[in-house]
């Protein structure tokens, strides 16, 4: 895909390097794509170490990769030769002078090496720890406290989050960075040296979320299985066995609840016997047990259909619990009637619904554009970018530097 076909953005123009794996550093590269910028994803030959990862298609295809790495363009290159890592660093330095990482295995595609040839080059990288230690998502979490408050009330062994989600949060913290550092230097034409830690990324988050701050200030926090910390949601269930998820966090959401349920004199009665104002959303949550015991009373009474509908009428948050099939049935109108998506025709997958960027900026529209296959670009940007004659570039193939990803499945 060369510049002429890529989809309109924001972005569009800008090019980056991208030479990872994994979660947060593709993401980071999904996000400026889907933005439009052109995206070189860089790939040792064979393809990366998470070209296979799970879930797959039946073909054996990775969908986990087909749906990072939709709308890049794809460079096969034999890192462990100086020649191949001499064209990733010239594609760098002759391009926007943008690369994002997670490898600092190699000196020469550092910032110290890329700078000396071009001194504005915006070098982004993402480390485990700020000491260059590493780490994944799984041990962050381990190490910063999440899982030992998370799951049911009671529980005394730690429960991982199903969802990577330091790796989703320094995936966009690196994109971010990069287009900070990119307005940096348009400003002062100064290129930048940006370090993301994913440790970093979570005790961040810990701190700014209060979670830090509190245990500092001698406050002990505990499971509370599916209720919400300091203000007034959980899970009830319908008699007809619908669980779904409720939460009034404003006083308008407070009095919809009480004038849906009826349970305006009850909870006042309440409200005067434990001395509580219920106006107030810390006094709510200190009695939700017995308030979630009033509210569950009039929700087990009652079928899913006269609940929602009761819902609907109000202010309150709420949604029933679905699986991940239930989003993606046939006769679901979520994803389909959803701009946010788009049909994807994926070698080895086939076609399926597959998300744009969230982010709308004016009125670029969502993308279809597929996942490349292994070097599916590798002689194409060669030249393009390079400049490089026809016979140059297949010498190179010949002599296993690059591999040109004709016939290779993805």
């Amino acid at each position: 895909m060369g510049d002429a076909q890529r989809p309109a953005g924001p972005l569009a123009g800008m090019r980056v390097v991208e030479l990872s794996s994994f979660v947060a550093t593709p993401l980071a590269g999904l996000t400026l794509a889907q933005l439009g910028a052109d995206v070189i994803r860089v790939e040792p030959l064979g393809g990366g170490p998470d070209r296979g990862r799970w879930p797959l298609a039946p073909s054996g295809t990775s969908l986990y990769w087909s749906g990072l790495n939709r709308g890049k363009r794809a460079l096969e290159v034999d890192l462990a030769d100086p020649a191949g890592r001499a064209l990733v660093a010239d594609l760098v330095v002759e391009g926007d002078g943008i690369l994002v990482t997670n490898s600092e295995r190699w000196p020469d595609l550092g910032h110290e090496a890329l700078a000396a040839r071009r001194a504005d080059v915006v070098h982004v990288t993402l480390t485990g720890r700020h000491d260059g230690g590493t780490a994944v998502d799984y041990t962050v979490q381990a190490g910063t406290g999440f899982p030992l408050v998370t799951g049911p009330a009671g529980q005394s062994s730690p429960v991982n989050h199903v969802l990577p989600a330091w790796d989703v949060a320094a995936g966009l913290y690196l994109a971010a960075g990069l287009l900070a550092a990119e307005r940096h230097r348009a400003r002062t034409g100064e290129g930048s040296a940006v370090k993301v830690a994913l440790e970093d990324v979570a005790l961040a988050l810990a701190g700014n979320l209060g979670y830090l701050a509190e245990a500092q200030l001698g406050g002990r926090r505990e499971r509370e299985g599916n209720d919400v910390h300091g203000t007034f949601g959980t899970d009830l269930v319908t008699a007809d066995g619908v669980r779904f998820m409720f939460v009034a966090l404003t006083p308008r959401q407070w009095r919809d609840l009480l004038e849906m349920t009826g349970l305006g004199e009850v909870v006042a009665g309440l409200e005067r016997a434990v001395g509580a104002d219920f106006t107030d959303e810390g006094d709510r949550y200190r009695h939700r047990a017995a308030l979630f015991g009033l509210v569950g009373s009039w929700v087990g009474t009652r079928s899913w259909a006269e609940v929602s509908a009761a819902l609907s009428r109000t202010r309150i948050l709420w949604s029933p619990y679905r699986t991940f099939a239930d989003l993606a049935a046939d006769d679901a109108a979520l994803l389909r009637d959803n701009p946010l998506f788009a049909t994807v025709d994926q070698p080895g997958v086939g076609a399926y619904l597959a998300p744009g960027s969230p982010v709308r900026v004016g009125s670029a529209g969502t993308s279809d554009a597929r996942a490349p296959r292994v070097g599916e670009h590798s002689t194409e940007l060669l030249a393009e970018r390079l400049g490089l004659a026809a016979g140059r570039i297949d010498e190179l193939v010949r002599a296993g530097v690059v591999r040109d990803g004709s016939g290779v499945p993805a």
